[in-house]
């Protein structure tokens, strides 16, 4: 019979700036204080340097940990956590999903064996409400998911088919370029994204 382990699971950065603003909830928190203490406790606890705190904050901020309630203040509500977790997918819907996916990116079509690692995104996200639901998930390699959520899905979508046109046109592709066209010409007939601009 095995043994259990009782070893704790080690700290990380981002528990740390969890671990504050759960003991201070639903108050408003300026970066300079949160900054302050994760740095000085960091290297209290481990002796080492917290390295970006900003961009764990952000990342806390991104999933749905932290409320933004302006530039550079943040706020812990735990009901509004408890709702975020009850939108994330469970185990039976990942793998649902992947198998639906057949285990690749939806955009690129890589997988593990390409050596990318997959992730379960909300095509809907979460923060314009987008539920867990398979329908609402989709796979995408790390790499992918990453660009998603630094980018709005119809800016990322956009800015593909632009590259997609660009490459058409150099190769001399007319059927994939008026395909691209098509594509492009509906973004600015429904007037969605007319920031990012193409050349016709």
């Amino acid at each position: 019979m095995a043994k259990q382990s009782n070893r704790k699971k080690p700290l990380t950065q981002l528990d740390l700036l969890m671990e504050f603003f759960k003991k201070n909830p639903d108050r408003d928190i300026s970066h300079p204080e949160i900054v302050d203490w994760a740095t000085s406790e960091w290297m209290r606890r481990t002796g080492e340097v917290f390295r970006d705190p900003d961009r764990g904050i952000r990342s806390l901020h991104q999933n749905g940990y932290l409320i933004k309630v302006k530039k550079g203040v943040y706020r812990y509500d735990s009901d509004k956590v408890q709702q975020k977790d009850s939108e994330d997918f469970s185990g039976s819907q990942k793998a649902k999903i992947l198998e639906r996916d057949n285990y690749r990116c939806v955009i690129c079509g890589r997988g593990k064996k390409d050596g990318v690692e997959l992730h379960i995104d909300h095509i809907k996200p979460r923060y314009f409400g987008g539920k867990a639901t398979i329908e609402n998930g989709q796979v995408l390699c790390a790499q992918h998911n990453f660009i998603k959520k630094n980018l709005k899905q119809t800016e990322t979508g956009k800015k593909m088919f632009i590259r997609l046109y660009e490459l058409a046109k150099k190769e001399n592709n007319k059927v994939l370029q008026d395909f691209c066209s098509d594509v492009l010409q509906a973004y600015e007939d429904h007037d969605i994204n007319g920031h990012i601009e193409w050349e016709k």
